[in-house]
């Protein structure tokens, strides 16, 4: 399944669904092709749990805004597709580095697109730190 978007025309729809992280950096996005998008966030001391890991609420938004690329990349400004479902598995520990987080869309059906997402740090780019598995219902 080829993107009906750019990773320029996605970059855009991302940047006005969410301006801005907690951290007030931009996400970016880094790819978007066949069936697959990857974004990185810029990293932020607030990112950091106890342990000078990357939290869960970080890994979480990086999955998460990697799904909503994936989905806007294929179906098109669909602003309004919402997360229905993700479920998480946290593997090691995210070094500090920007959260970089990429998306892969197992099934695109009319209502629901279903993906998997694997996040890893910049500064350890050859480790996955969470894997994530979720789903998107699209608007009617």
């Amino acid at each position: 399944m080829q993107p009906l978007l750019s990773v320029e025309e996605v970059q855009a729809l991302v940047r006005g669904a969410f301006p801005n992280t907690s951290s007030g950096s931009t996400i970016f996005v880094e790819a978007v092709e066949a069936g697959m998008a990857r974004i990185r966030m810029p990293f932020g001391n607030w990112m950091l749990r106890p342990g000078k890991v990357l939290s869960g609420p970080a890994l979480m938004a990086a999955a998460d805004t990697a799904m909503y690329a994936v989905v806007l990349a294929h179906v098109g400004p669909q602003l309004m597709a919402v997360t229905a479902d993700m479920e998480l598995r946290f593997l090691n520990k995210g070094m500090p580095g920007d959260p970089i987080a990429e998306a892969r869309i197992l099934k695109l059906g009319r209502r629901l697109v279903v993906m998997e997402c694997r996040i890893w740090s910049a500064a350890k780019p050859e480790v996955v730190v969470m894997h994530s598995t979720g789903s998107y219902m699209l608007p009617a």
